[in-house]
């Protein structure tokens, strides 16, 4: 198949892409602006998610590999807490940076491959959509994951279309770096030898040097997890590989069009759909450049955005026929397409490309709007907007759940003169979030753990807090649900159980939800049938452990009730 050439077009168009110069309008630098705003606001303000807080963990106990995903996501945050050393700014600060760089690179692919206002656009919605938004925000291996993912493309880019050699060098380093934040980016080195397979041009690429200079520059900055990986019974790929396969079948292809239209918006997916499928460029008027000349690098251009965007998204389609999928999945992907969805904006003619152009400013508008709104709601709470049934899920309430524990763990340590081991009795949320709003984070790391220690799947709770070296020890047990702590089989884990206690989380008055907590005295290490330091099927332990083997042994049918701004607590009957 060669690309190179094309069937001539009956009106010659005036060239491969457009190459006038101008930059963003004023609407264009204000939303921009706003945007970056809004993302130091929500760095700054918005208390952890759930999962931010785990890698928090994560840089607690630094190593160059992990269970579930590799380093780079610990490694950012130890850097931004070293320098900034409290809340969750330091957190973040990683975050923050990777989203700069993904624009830089958005910006400079989008430019080198059609030209400046597609550029301008690119950088508008690859920092506005809302994949983009938060993965600019949010520490999780997404964030340092777009920045190689943008900064690969580029490098690709000026190797394969512009013939570049040194090129090669800054794709090597890039998808090295990808490696270390999330094994994904390795869909785009095969997309990319797919496209040297496909366009003649690039073969040329195979009989040199530089692509397997790359390569090996690329494997080199990945090998601290290939020997962590050896030396933890490959683990962390087994989680990630095996595991996955071995799920339940189920069709989730709906699923994974439903986070496509989660994270581009609907007008953003629309646009992907009428962009990259087409043979070739549309123009301004809405015609089909298919002609000779210097168009012909426009046309390579144009399959170098569908390879890089189509083939990594085809590996998740295919997956989600028969396995469950997840929402963030497919976001790093996009990012191939937004010069496309750039160069549409910038250039689109009649028919649905107009329309799909002038949607895009409602739909960026909207998102702002949205984004300030869940800001104020997030840090000050809007009248008459409750929290949910899974209240746990948002970053609302943890600073407040945090001090609470840590009192009632204070209380019970002043009274029995042993510090007790808290427990959260989930994987990781409710450990990790009471691990990062403590008093005392550097002592809190090393005396809070998740429900590992009850037969639960806890992924690196089950490294950092083996069951055997907390053996005799006493726990606060600390759940979102009171099923979670009145199971039978919690007796065979302790000597003796206190009853259940309540507390309220809310915020001016309103609840937002209660927790419940329970003290196990002298506990008992046990290793539930099938268990292992391997990862196990999800909810296995949890199944166990509600499964009722054994009866509780001493336990109470009392329960405790705490106000909300009180530790005291009075007995009510369950």
């Amino acid at each position: 198949m060669n690309w190179d050439t094309a069937p001539a077009s009956p009106r010659r168009a005036t060239g491969a892409v457009r190459s006038a110069e101008g930059g963003p309008s004023w609407i264009g630098i204000g939303l921009l602006s706003a945007v970056l705003v809004l993302r130091l606001l929500y760095a700054w303000r918005v208390e952890l998610m759930p999962e931010e807080a785990y890698y928090w963990n994560y840089a607690q106990h630094l190593d160059y590999g992990y269970l579930d995903h590799p380093p780079m996501v610990a490694w950012l945050i130890a850097a931004g807490w070293a320098l900034l050393r409290h809340g969750e700014l330091a957190v973040r600060l990683g975050a923050l940076c990777c989203g700069t760089i993904a624009g830089y690179f958005t910006y400079r692919l989008s430019r080198e491959l059609f030209d400046q206002p597609s550029a301008w656009m690119a950088l508008l919605l690859g920092q506005t959509l809302p994949f983009f938004f938060l993965s600019g925000v949010l520490m999780t291996p997404d964030a340092p994951l777009v920045a190689a993912w943008a900064g690969a493309l580029y490098f690709l880019q000026r190797a394969l279309i512009a013939g570049r050699a040194t090129a090669w060098y800054g794709a090597g380093l890039c998808l090295g770096l990808g490696l270390l934040s999330k094994y994904t980016i390795a869909l785009l080195g095969v997309a990319a030898l797919v496209f040297m397979l496909l366009d003649a041009r690039s073969r040329r690429w195979l009989k040199r040097f530089e692509p397997y200079a790359a390569a090996a520059l690329a494997l080199a900055l990945f090998s601290p997890v290939i020997v962590w990986n050896a030396h933890h019974e490959w683990a962390s790929f087994a989680f990630q590989t095996s595991r996955r396969l071995a799920l339940s079948a189920q069709f989730a292809l709906p699923k994974l069009i439903g986070s496509a239209l989660l994270l581009l918006t609907p007008t953003g997916l629309a646009a992907v759909v009428w962009l990259l499928f087409r043979r070739s460029l549309p123009d301004v008027s809405g015609e089909v450049r298919d002609v000779s000349g210097e168009v012909r690098d426009g046309l390579r251009a144009w399959r170098f955005i569908q390879v890089t965007t189509l083939l990594p998204l085809a590996v998740f389609v295919l997956f989600s026929l028969r396995r469950e999928v997840k929402l963030d999945w497919t976001g790093a992907p996009w990012v191939a397409a937004l010069p496309a969805l750039g160069y549409g904006f910038a250039h689109a003619g009649a028919g649905a490309g107009l329309w799909i152009r002038r949607a895009w400013g409602p739909t960026l508008l909207m998102l702002v709007a949205f984004y300030g709104a869940a800001l104020y709601d997030l840090t000050r709470g809007i009248p008459g907007v409750g929290y949910g049934r899974h209240a746990e899920l948002v970053p609302i309430g943890w600073r407040q759940l945090g001090a609470k524990v840590h009192a009632l763990a204070h209380e019970i340590a002043e009274r029995s003169g042993r510090e007790p081991l808290i427990v959260g009795m989930d994987r990781y949320a409710i450990a990790s979030e009471l691990a990062f709003y403590a008093p005392d984070r550097a002592e809190s790391v090393s005396d809070t753990s998740s429900g590992n220690l009850f037969g639960q799947m806890g992924l690196m709770y089950e490294r950092w807090f083996p069951p055997a070296r907390q053996s005799g020890r006493d726990m606060l047990l600390v759940a979102w649900n009171r099923a979670d702590l009145s199971q039978p089989a919690l007796g065979d884990y302790a000597e003796r159980l206190d009853p259940i206690g309540e507390g309220r989380l809310a915020r001016d008055g309103e609840l937002i939800r209660p927790f419940y907590y329970r003290l196990a005295h002298g506990y008992r290490a046990r290793q539930p049938p099938g268990s292992s330091t391997a990862p196990a099927p999800r909810n296995q332990g949890l199944a166990a452990l509600r499964s009722g083997e054994s009866a509780r042994s001493g336990e109470s049918d009392s329960a405790q009730a705490c106000e909300p701004s009180t530790i005291t607590c009075s007995r009510t009957s369950r």
